[in-house]
């Protein structure tokens, strides 16, 4: 289908025919796994979860790694040592229990790190009701959610620019925006699923959003056997919370994808049910979706169904699908034979309320046995491909032709900021408009609208045509920048950042400012 194709890691529901040859004798040799065994409840599910894999037969050979709350207090600020990252460097499959990141001292998110560093792109988060037996208004409810994983708010690239003015930069890229995308499709495709929606909010964010929505709709045209659908992201927030039967496959940025897998888990019955996989090229991390929850850590209380819902995922994308059925089918028929963790347990529909170590020996009992009215588990007889093309990058003409100039300013007046940038004699170069908080108030804003002390001052060529018709912007030389910039320091402005304007292939590189 592509060129230049690079074989993803996930071979959910991709086994047998499709698997590389070093590893379709995968349960002849065990395969290795970096684990870690997390903190609050962690240890609890961990150990619950292996005692199933090892019942079933689960080809793997752990690999212990310490990561998260003890390695951050012992003065490691990434929560990861050395040796574990050589550990899943060798393995190149994590499983891995929720970990606590110490608040407060500026520690980063782990979780995040991990992500990042490994490239695991694509967060893919499958959500099924498990109605009568897990309470949810949504029977039929079966929902993936797959999030891309590396980029958008989540770079964590934060300032404080004035007294009053901090700012997050949101940074969406077309490599990113390709490959997450790109795997939906062809998750979809492998899975037999038959609808992608993408959820974007490109009504007010056009240059990010826009950029992702825009890769969706080219990507789309390539799969013209699955639908394709775009929503915006509050009401389509708002729709899948209210009629999840509508929706299959869901492809979304960072923020929205932590938002809305959450909602998705939560309407299905239990966040804590959920399993999830991170997916790069090269590595793969297996998941709960919940967190730590230190409160109830050490009383053998706790769910393990999310993290086993991981093990399963990991199961089937390392080839062993037959025993990833046998244990997610022991799973649905413990859970609907009644036997639940406090967190699910209903009166007169529960028959036990059982431990966390309770929970997993009932799972063991019944392996070998499926389920008689959940749905049962078959991913062995899976088949497809998951195909992600290496990136090619096209080469477009490239033009700066202005720049944004942020000032911090206390006055409240913008005529008066107005008029005094006006003043300073900068040959090259003249002010377009000044905006506040992204509305427009020099030249002729409204008295109404609130100022802080951040504000953005667009200069562009002393020959742009800005007043009539279809503005023209002639090339500005990044000189003209720098003297300006020097003007503007020497009339005693306090220049506190600055943004090129660019044009790429003729289209303008950069947003209006409301009311412009």
């Amino acid at each position: 289908m592509h060129s230049n194709e690079d074989i993803c890691g996930l071979n959910l529901l991709t086994i047998k025919s499709t698997m590389n040859p070093d590893t379709t004798t995968v349960t002849d040799k065990k395969v290795k796994i970096a684990v870690a065994k997390g903190d609050g409840i962690g240890p609890e599910i961990m150990d619950a979860t292996l005692k199933i894999l090892e019942a079933a037969g689960a080809s793997i050979q752990p690999e212990y790694i310490e990561i998260g709350e003890n390695v951050y207090l012992s003065g490691n600020t990434s929560g990861i040592q050395e040796e574990a990252w050589n550990i899943i460097d060798e393995a190149k499959v994590i499983l891995k229990a929720p970990i606590t990141t110490p608040q407060g001292k500026g520690y980063k998110s782990l979780n995040v790190t991990l992500r990042k560093s490994l490239a695991l792109f694509s967060n893919v988060r499958p959500v099924n009701a498990l109605h009568p037996y897990v309470q949810t208004n949504f029977p039929k409810m079966d929902v993936v959610i797959i999030r891309e994983n590396e980029e958008d708010l989540y770079a964590g690239i934060e300032h404080q620019q004035t007294q009053e003015v901090v700012q997050c930069l949101k940074l969406i890229t077309r490599p990113g925006s390709e490959k997450i995308v790109r795997y939906a499709f062809e998750y979809a495709q492998a899975y037999g699923r038959k609808k992608v929606t993408c959820m974007v909010k490109d009504n007010i964010m056009k240059l990010t959003d826009g950029l992702f929505h825009q890769v969706f709709k080219e990507i789309s045209a390539e799969y013209p056997d699955i639908i394709s659908e775009s929503q915006i992201i509050d009401i389509g927030s708002a729709r899948l919370a209210a009629n999840p039967e509508n929706y299959d496959v869901i492809v979304t940025s960072n923020l929205y994808g932590d938002v809305i897998s959450d909602i998705a888990a939560e309407i299905a019955g239990s966040v804590g049910m959920a399993g999830s996989a991170n997916v790069g090229l090269n590595v793969a991390m297996f998941e709960a979706i919940h967190g730590s929850a230190p409160d109830i850590s050490g009383k053998n209380i706790a769910n393990p169904s999310g993290l086993l819902n991981g093990a399963v995922m990991m199961l089937s994308h390392i080839g062993q699908t037959e025993v990833a059925d046998k244990i997610k089918n022991a799973w649905l028929t413990t859970i609907e034979e009644g036997y639940h963790t406090a967190d699910i347990f209903q009166e007169g529909q529960s028959v036990k309320k059982v431990s966390t170590s309770e929970f997993a020996e009932e799972v063991i009992a019944r392996l070998g046995q499926k389920p008689k009215q959940l749905k049962e588990s078959k991913l062995a007889s899976g088949a497809g491909t998951i195909n992600i093309p290496s990136y090619e990058r096209k080469v477009v003409d490239k033009k700066l032709v202005g720049v944004d100039v942020f000032i911090d300013w206390s006055g409240s007046n913008p005529d008066e900021i107005g008029n005094n940038l006006h003043a300073v004699n900068s040959a090259k170069m003249k002010l377009k408009m000044i905006t506040n908080r992204g509305v427009k108030v020099f030249p002729n804003g409204l008295k109404e609208t609130y100022c802080t002390d951040h504000w953005r001052c667009r200069f562009v060529s002393s020959e742009a045509i800005i007043q009539t018709g279809k503005p023209h912007y002639p090339t500005v030389e990044y000189d003209h920048v720098l003297t300006l910039l020097t003007d503007l320091s020497n009339a005693g402005f306090d220049v506190i950042k600055t943004e090129n304007l660019y044009e790429f292939g003729g289209k303008r590189g950069f947003s209006l400012g409301q009311g412009e």
